[in-house]
């Protein structure tokens, strides 16, 4: 099929990286290798990060443009047959997909949309009204997390929803081999107020805990918040800590590959990409059980996973992988297994095959 895709929160082409613009990118490049023609539709972003009265309305003229826009190069038949939107949710949801998919006929697909009702606050109340209406007039809404799940069908009980396991493209990390008795451990994220902040609050109140063993911390990871994580490991030894900056999609697999353990919190993570790629290289993984990490890092066979807040826990979890090396190797292994097995481009390549083409075999019946 010939399908339009859109990200509102952020664009694939968006210069800043993230989870999210990285799952954008993922799918986008997982519906082309299913056979599909996927063309990036628009860059609006609505997102708004305020609940503020009037917060969209910018958001809501540029898309009546986009909607005026798209609306006249798809005339004389030159529209797709389906729309994916990707992540709308409460701050940012899609204002031009479901208008434009009604008066052209297509077939409209949600992937990670979600809808709570703690944001039924001012404007994110109104966008929530959106999401429910869209969520609704999809012909099916793809899910990556069960909880989204669930809160989908509190407003769309009579939806259709198909779960998609969070992936990457873990061909990179095929030949990556992990330095398991390094003594090193890995951390990878943005640094950015919230809970990026908090989580590495709660990594160097943890390893100051356990600054008894042998060990060092690389981090891998840039942003608005650097001066404050920063001192929040100030109380370490500064030998113990190399400090990597942001670094690019290439030269991931060598920074995983040089440790022995990937440890990151993971406080308010919808799923966290970078546990996926922790683990394809090679790495068991400490974190905590909570959000989405679950269902990305098996505890007890690819990593521990600890009680949310308990710094002690988290601290005696590292101490516990740093000081086994058979426990690392095994869940090495394991954790390599499940992502080449379970969580790879191709087996999310055909699980979306096979969900568009249900859409695809539905149309052509009807």
């Amino acid at each position: 099929m010939r399908i339009a895709f859109y990200a509102p929160l952020k664009s694939p082409d968006h210069p800043v990286p993230s989870g999210d613009r990285l799952m954008a990118r993922l799918l986008v490049a997982a519906l082309r290798h299913a056979g599909h023609d996927v063309e990036i539709a628009s860059q609006l972003r609505s997102y708004a990060g305020s609940s503020a009265d009037g917060a969209h309305d910018q958001a809501k003229s540029a898309a009546d443009k986009e909607i005026a826009r798209l609306s006249l190069e798809w005339s004389n038949g030159r529209a797709p047959d389906l729309w994916f939107c990707y992540h709308p949710y409460s701050k940012a949801p899609d204002l031009i997909g479901p208008a434009l998919s009604r008066q052209f006929g297509l077939a409209y697909v949600t992937a990670e949309a979600s809808y709570s009702v703690r944001r039924n606050i001012g404007a994110w109340a109104d966008s929530q009204v959106l999401v429910a209406e869209a969520v609704r007039q999809a012909a099916v809404n793809i899910c990556l997390r069960q909880k989204d799940r669930t809160g989908l069908l509190t407003i769309a009980p009579a939806g259709r929803f198909e779960m998609l396991e969070p992936f990457i493209d873990a061909g990179a990390y095929r030949d990556t081999k992990p330095s398991l008795d390094s003594r090193r451990i890995v951390t990878v994220a943005m640094m950015r107020p919230g809970d990026k902040l908090e989580s590495y609050r709660l990594l160097a109140r943890s390893l100051e805990k356990i600054e008894h063993l042998k060990w060092i911390i690389a981090i891998a990871g840039d942003g608005p918040s650097r001066p404050e994580v920063m001192a929040q490991f100030a109380r370490l030894a500064p030998a113990r800590l190399e400090w990597l900056g942001e670094r690019q999609a290439a030269e991931m697999p060598s920074i995983y590959g040089s440790g022995a353990i990937y440890a990151w919190a993971g406080c308010g993570e919808a799923y966290g990409l970078a546990y996926l790629e922790a683990q394809a290289a090679g790495l068991p993984v400490v974190a905590q059980d909570i959000d989405g990490v679950p269902g990305v890092v098996r505890n007890g066979e690819t990593g521990i996973l600890t009680q949310p807040g308990d710094t002690s826990a988290f601290a005696d979890a590292i101490a516990t992988l740093l000081g086994d090396a058979s426990l690392r190797r095994s869940m090495s292994q394991a954790a390599r297994r499940f992502v080449f097995d379970e969580r790879s481009f191709d087996v999310a390549s055909a699980r979306l095959a096979s969900i568009l083409g249900s859409i695809r075999a539905g149309r052509a019946n009807g």
